[in-house]
Parts: C-alpha cells; structure tokens; sequence
C-alpha cells in the first residue's frame, strides 16, 4: 500500500471518528469509500436482544437500488447466512445480468460484526449488475466492516454510560432525598412532640394565651406533616399512574383569582399582581390545577421572599399560557434541566426547606392535562415558570 493510499485512508477515518452520531459517522466512512469500492446499498442488520430476531439498524441506498424494493435489495437473506456461517459470504446471480435487468441482478457482499466481541449482526452491501467483487474490493469491505461494528460498539457503550449516569443521579437524589424526608419529619414531629410535653407537664401551670401558642404551633406543625405525607404518596401514585383526575370544566382566571384571595388573606405583605385576558374554559382537574398554582406560589415565596409575583394569562391560538414570574435571585442555568426530576433540589447556600417532589408533582399533573410546563431564569433577575394548558377538551 502505497503513501498517498495510506494518507487517503487516514484522512477518512479521522473524520469519521470525529463524528458524534454513529450514523453520520457511517454515512462518512460508506461515501467516503465508495470511490474505492462501488456499491448501490449498504445494510446493518443487528440482532434484538429480546426478540433474537435480525432488525435494520442502517440503511443507505446510494446508486441504482434506490427505488427498488426487492428483499435481495437489502440482502435480508444474506444477513441471515452471514449470521448462521459466523464468516464472509458472497452471493452473486445465477443468471446473466444482461437478461434479466440489473435490479434484478444483485452481487451481495456480507460481513459480520463482532460487537463487544460477540457476533451481533451483519453488514451487506449490495451492488447491482456487477462487477464481480475483487480481492481488493473485499479488502475494502472488510476494513469498512470493522469500522462499523467499533461505530456501533462505541453507540453502545455512550448509550450505556449515560443510562448509569442517569441510574447514578438517580440514586444520588434518592439517598439525597432520604436525608431530606428524614429532616423533614423529624422537625415538625420535634416541634409537635416538645409543645405537647410542654403542655402535659404537671410542675407548670400555663397561661391562656400561652397554651393557645402552643396549640397553634402544634396545629400548624401537625399541617405541614400530612402535606409532606401527601406529597409522598402522590409523588408514588403519579410515578405508578394511579393517581386519579377528574375532569370537568374548569375556568383557569376564576382559579386563579380564588387562590390570589386566599394567599393574600393568610400573607397580606405579599405583593400579587394578577393580569388576566377574558379566556375559554378549559377541561381539567381544577383541585389538580390549584395544587399547581399553591405548589408555584410556595416556590416563589420560599426562593424568593419578598419579592412581587407577576401572574400573566394569556390565550395564545388553542392554547392558554399561565406565567408566574419573580423578582428573585433566579436559578444558575446549570441546574434548570432538572428542576422537574423527582427529589431534585436545587444547591444553594441558603437553607430552604422541600422534598424535590413539588415541581415534579406539578408536572405529572400538567402532563396528565396534555400540556407543557418549564421554567426561564436569568440570575440576579428572576425566575418565571410557565405553564401551557389546552383549550381543547381532553378525551
């Protein structure tokens, strides 16, 4: 093999390991190739892990196959053989191409691929009315048959190691979340336990108002514990689908303008400013769609207190978007493609207490209504979390 054959091939499987996209990569070695090795269609077939049956993983037809839709097109039977024998094999027609057409006339060429060094599949290449493949042609085929089985074997192991990445966060949030839950019940059940005792004791004699105190620490701290025992088995429901919704019509402004009333009545200093357009009702969960819009304003109250909380609806075409917008710290980008994963809180140095299941609540339910929810943040400025809902009815 001479310099400039050495340089040409190096030049093109540079640039097909560059490629981030196993079949743009394909694409690259196949196209770069063919003026070495003619072909009209090239196959992978690989074989199912649960069915063991050979599926096409690629395809490209490139000369006079394109239209053709022949099984011998593909080289479906080919493949089968390649896979049996566990070698190359050729197949060429028993007929004179000038007799029969071209199309009709396929020279199959077939490899397998060894992935992870265990016989998975095989690529065929297809050529139609000769010629006959040569030795060198062969050659060709065979490097272009390594490549693909590394190409696929690499798609696997990305594959892989993004599902264990996933698998890891997962688990990381789940034990980041039993610590959390595990703080979580023991503070209201503290307070509950302490106030209680305070009350039973017999070497003390309680004030009126005092005893009221106590009361109402208990009864709001008893509060805060059923709602974190709902949110559990919600978030449980929701991820199992039983979680039940019913439907009827429901109209989002006279939702809203109830829960403003009552959130200003319980947080008077909490500046709301509510801009609704006349809107269509829709067909929803109202109780579901208020534990949205309760589980939003908790958020902003939370991250970022003090703040004014601007409420936009609007009707945009058979859509209504709801926009809840603060004047807070606002969220690093870094963290805005989780903020709706189960048990997912963002870090921070202030201390702010949640489950990580609100946001992920609040999204199943959206979901449930066939509409869409996600957040826009700029730091230092604020966050705005917009809701999508659809005027049509949900069958």
């Amino acid at each position: 093999m001479d310099t400039s054959t050495l340089s040409f091939l190096h030049e093109i499987f540079q640039d097909v390991q560059q490629k981030q996209d196993w079949k743009t990569a394909l694409d690259t070695l196949f196209v770069s190739l063919r003026s070495s090795f003619v072909f009209d269609n090239v196959a992978i077939y690989l074989e199912d892990p649960k069915t063991k049956t050979l599926e096409v993983a690629y395809a490209r037809a490139v000369g006079r196959g394109k239209t053709a839709e022949a099984e011998a097109v593909w080289g479906e039977a080919l493949s089968h053989e390649v896979i049996t024998k566990g070698k190359m094999v050729v197949m060429e027609p028993k007929s004179d191409p000038l007799h029969i057409g071209r199309l009709t006339s396929a020279y199959l060429l077939g490899f397998p691929l060894y992935i992870g060094s265990k016989l998975n599949g095989a690529l065929v290449f297809v050529r139609f009315g000769g010629p006959e493949y040569s030795e060198l042609h062969i050659q060709i085929a065979s490097l272009q048959a390594f490549w693909a089985a590394a190409l696929i074997e690499r798609r696997d192991l990305q594959e892989a190691r993004a599902e264990l990445d996933s698998v890891q966060r997962q688990m990381r949030l789940q034990d980041d979340f039993v610590s959390t839950i595990s703080h979580e019940l023991r503070t209201p059940l503290g307070f509950i336990k302490g106030y209680s005792t305070s009350l039973l004791r017999q070497d003390t004699t309680w004030d009126e108002a005092t005893q009221r105190e106590f009361l109402s620490i208990i009864d709001e701290e008893a509060d805060r514990l059923t709602r974190l025992i709902e949110d559990m088995l919600e978030s449980a429901r929701l991820q199992s689908n039983t979680l039940q919704f019913k439907f009827s019509p429901v109209r989002i402004d006279a939702l809203l303008r109830d829960i403003v009333v009552r959130i200003n009545t319980l947080r008077p200093e909490l500046k709301i400013s509510l801009e609704i357009q006349p809107l269509p009702p829709i067909h929803g969960d109202g109780v579901r769609l208020s534990q949205v819009f309760d589980n939003i304003f908790s958020n902003a109250i939370k991250y970022a207190p003090g703040s004014e909380i601007i409420i936009t609806v609007r009707s945009i075409g058979d859509k209504i978007r709801v926009a809840f917008a603060d004047k807070g710290e606002g969220i690093p980008p870094d963290y805005l493609p989780f903020i709706f994963e189960r048990f997912y809180r963002v870090p921070g140095e202030r201390t702010v207490t949640g489950t990580g299941l609100g946001l992920y609540i609040c999204k199943q339910i959206i979901m449930a209504h066939h509409g869409n929810i996600w957040v826009e943040s700029v730091l230092g400025e604020g966050t705005t979390f917009i809701i999508e809902l659809s005027v049509e009815s949900i069958l």
